[in-house]
């Protein structure tokens, strides 16, 4: 079981990476093709994204995969 500690561990990142671009959420939703909505829960409740919705995001923002994956390991030993 995954632990607690690292909810939102990928909206995290991802909201960083989002403000690091000057870019708001209805602009970075917009360009995913999904919901203000939908991207603030990705951001702030944790909500994870199925498919490839996160390889998009992944790749709109120009995250390292190694932020994301890297991130989410040391969280889940703790």
């Amino acid at each position: 079981m995954r632990s607690t500690n690292n909810k939102g561990s990928f909206g995290i990142v991802v909201k960083s990476s989002r403000k690091t671009k000057s870019m708001t959420q209805s602009q970075l939703a917009g360009r995913l093709g999904i919901t203000t909505r939908y991207l603030k829960a990705i951001e702030n409740s944790g909500r994870k994204p199925s498919y490839d919705l996160p390889v998009q995001i992944i790749h709109e923002l120009d995250i390292p995969i190694e932020m994301v994956f890297d991130r989410e390991q040391k969280e889940e030993k703790v």
